[in-house]
């Protein structure tokens, strides 16, 4: 049977005054389909699921929608009322169901009223206005999806709610809606790393049909079983994973390139005949006239081009380069890094890693000195040029062209082997061609700024680069330049990301923080991370327990402990018993969430029990992991 198509768009096109986005594509996307858009920045992705979502309008062409499809779209920066609170927010259809199901969420946020006569009165409503409305199957939606997305105090106004705050509860209000179609443009940007692995998790299982804009390779590859890439005005379709698309872009390109060079070769000697002024009397004459400027407009046409290896020329780095000693910054009575030491050498790499609030930045920022620690101190070597490219992103005239904003850093980067390129030629290895070269800043993409920010940061040559969150709203094209690029770079590099590509490409170990202040040198990258975290509670088999002695002999430059004490030895052989009793109830508390067959008070306490055991797991969880590094 064939499949339904939810969606179709026929020869669209979208012009902003005289830039032309795209023009004359045409998409179709059927029940079942899980599919990612690949195009580079400025080329008018968000323009696209604007009008594919019905909140912008073509210039030209239809978008046609099967009758009754129930659509739901999480743009990239999403908005809220700002007076409004988190629940109002979530449950802002105005209806009977959702009005009931405010006042009953209200309600059990605040336990203490409910246990006086008047708030058990008034839950007794409450309660049977939501069985007279048989709005239990809504609210239990919403019970799950605020859990998994850790979404609590649902008085908080939305007013207070910093970026990553703001997107979970925007992924909450899509998915509660429970949509037939789901458009979604960069669903990862401000979650972190745990998150995103829940929602790619959450995507993978569930039998949804969804378009997405996405930079995250491993997200796009985990969800999506189709790929459109939007290229020079032509839309290409791969039927399979990221892999595959690479292999298929790859074969497409090199066919196209000895297309051209066929093409360029017949253009020659077109020209030739050209040249020698033929008359067009004859039908066959014009033919070939018409067949050569034809073809000269073909071959004319802008051809992706490959960026070469470049390798930076940085400031020598002496023996001292970055010395941290018993480092401690408080915050509020919260210690955010606690005794943290470490001696940075040649060439490291790291990544740092960690939920949002637990202090990445923070020791970020006392690195560079913009904070200075509580205890402790920051050694810097003399020769040390840092070079800091924050998430806030670039702040410049945005009257001023993009040449301009280079060039006032530098008119040339130095390369290795007494190299050098010009402010315009390291332009165009970023993907910034010749024609853009003098926009105004303040017409350029979210991405193209940041794109211009990084180059700016670039062309100064530190020779020790700190990245936080580079990958946010960049394409993937310049990702793949990125990343090539950094491999190359001969420095020291930190990378704060939530992208576990990028990680995994450029880092040789992970700064992991773990809360309150605890910092963990993890030596691999992040799937090593993972799978480590994976397997560290497994105690079934012998041979993971001979790894984990292994890896205990390893040497930690942090770690004088040499043995646990007689206590701790038996507090570390209760956890190995309580953790896997904790994840087993866990996943029967889940599973009874997802039943649908608990009546609304057995809900709420399966929910509150839910929300205990998980905190208790990460607890031991992270009680298990440091008793783990002195067990012989």
């Amino acid at each position: 049977m064939e499949p339904i198509n939810y969606i179709q768009a026929r020869e669209v096109t979208k012009a902003y005054g005289e830039k032309v986005l795209f023009q004359g594509i045409s998409i179709s996307i059927a029940q079942g389909q899980k599919v990612a858009l690949i195009a580079r920045n400025g080329t008018g992705k968000t323009t696209l699921l604007n009008i594919l979502s019905g909140l912008d309008t073509p210039d030209e062409g239809i978008c046609t929608y099967r009758n009754g499809l129930r659509m739901s779209y999480l743009p990239q920066e999403p908005t809220f009322d700002p007076s409004l609170s988190v629940a109002e927010s979530l449950l802002s259809a105005d209806n009977e169901q959702t009005r009931a199901i405010r006042d009953y969420e209200e309600l059990i946020s605040e336990p203490g009223y409910i246990e006086t006569e008047t708030g058990k009165k008034s839950l007794e409503k409450v309660i049977e206005r939501m069985d007279a409305l048989q709005a239990w199957d809504y609210e239990q939606r919403v019970k799950q999806v605020l859990t998994m997305l850790k979404i609590g105090r649902l008085k908080t106004p939305v007013s207070s709610l910093s970026g990553g705050q703001l997107k979970r509860l925007a992924l909450a209000k899509v998915l509660i809606e429970e949509p037939d179609f789901l458009l979604l443009d960069e669903p990862t940007n401000h979650l972190d790393i745990e998150m995103i692995e829940w929602l790619e998790g959450f995507f993978s299982r569930q039998k949804i049909t969804l378009l997405m804009v996405t930079h995250d390779r491993y997200f796009l590859d985990a969800v999506c079983n189709e790929i459109i890439e939007l290229e020079n005005n032509t839309i290409y379709t791969y039927k399979g994973n990221y892999p595959y698309f690479l292999e298929k872009k790859q074969a497409r390109k090199e066919a196209e390139a000895a297309q051209n060079e066929k093409a360029l070769n017949l253009l020659r000697k077109e020209t030739d005949w050209m040249r020698r002024s033929p008359p067009a009397r004859t039908t066959k004459s014009k033919a070939r006239i018409q067949s050569y400027h034809h073809l000269k407009e073909e071959t004319g046409k802008p051809q992706e081009s490959t960026a070469g290896e470049i390798r930076m020329d940085i400031t020598r780095l002496g023996k001292k380069i970055l010395e941290l000693v018993n480092v401690r910054k408080v915050y509020d009575n919260q210690r955010v890094v606690d005794d943290f030491s470490y001696v940075f050498k040649r060439g490291e790499r790291v990544g740092i890693v960690g939920p949002n609030g637990t202090g990445k930045s923070t020791l970020v920022n006392l690195i560079t000195q913009s904070i200075r620690p509580d205890a402790g101190k920051v050694v810097t070597g003399e020769t040390i040029q840092f070079g800091y490219f924050r998430q806030e992103g670039i702040n410049v005239d945005p009257s001023k062209k993009v040449i301009e904003v280079i060039r006032d850093v530098a008119d040339y980067i130095r390369l290795a082997k007494d190299y050098s390129m010009s402010a315009a030629q390291f332009l165009r290895h970023f993907n910034f061609p010749n024609h853009m070269h003098h926009d105004l800043v303040e017409n350029l993409s979210g991405g193209e700024k940041r794109r211009l920010y990084l180059l700016t940061i670039l062309m100064k040559n530190p020779n020790f680069l700190i990245l936080d969150e580079p990958t946010n709203d960049l394409d993937i094209d310049t990702l793949n330049i990125l990343e090539d690029f950094l491999l190359s770079y001969p420095g020291c590099l930190m990378i704060v990301s939530h992208d576990r590509y990028f990680l995994d490409r450029l880092s040789d170990h992970l700064f992991v923080f773990r809360g309150v202040g605890d910092i963990k040198d993890f030596p691999g990258n992040y799937t090593d991370f993972r799978v480590q975290q994976k397997q560290r509670f497994s105690s079934a088999s012998s041979s993971e327990k001979k790894e984990k002695k292994e890896q205990q002999k390893r040497p930690d430059r942090n770690r004088d402990k040499k043995k646990l004490s007689y206590r701790e030895q038996k507090e570390f052989e209760a956890l190995e018993t309580e953790i896997p009793m904790l994840e087993q109830e866990k996943e029967a508390l889940l599973q009874k969430m997802n039943s649908g067959n608990l009546g609304a008070e057995e809900l709420t306490e399966v929910s509150v029990r839910y929300l205990e055991v998980d905190k208790m797991l990460e607890d031991k969880s992270d009680r298990w992991f440091e008793l783990s590094e002195w067990v012989t």
